[in-house]
């Protein structure tokens, strides 16, 4: 189970992390699952990050190279049955609802969750949802 936040740390050097480097070859060998929003997540962090001079065009189509070369599961796309266990998981964690899609789908599929994020990283231990660990 992969969020945009972990994802990150492949596309930009200053929030790359030889553990991420070492997650990026597990992931390219096992997989991963990721819910329908993540494309949308990562498709906004490339676009600002080139608007803002974080990336250059050339960059930006090295990243999507490296990201199509994964090979990810694509969970269903939401519906108003989805809507209710993200509200719920919003409220008892005080999530947006983007990270709660992806604890959602953590907990649905009984995943290991990889995520840079402290409050869902947070939320998913409380869920008795593992994190990806991998040492470098």
């Amino acid at each position: 189970m992969l969020d945009a936040s972990f994802t990150c740390q492949w596309l930009f050097r200053d929030e790359a992390s030889p553990e991420g480097y070492a997650a990026l070859g597990v992931i390219g060998r096992d997989g991963a699952v990721v819910p329908a929003l993540w494309f949308v997540e990562i498709t906004n962090v490339l676009g600002m990050a080139e608007r803002r001079g974080r990336i250059t065009a050339a960059g930006l189509q090295e990243a999507m190279r490296l990201l199509r070369s994964l090979p990810l599961i694509v969970d269903g796309p939401p519906s108003l049955d989805w809507s209710e266990p993200v509200l719920e998981l919003m409220r008892a964690h005080r999530l947006t609802a983007y990270d709660a899609t992806y604890l959602e789908l953590a907990l649905r599929r009984t995943l290991p969750l990889a995520t840079n994020d402290k409050a869902l990283r947070q939320a998913a231990v409380a869920g008795g949802i593992g994190l990806l660990e991998v040492r470098a």
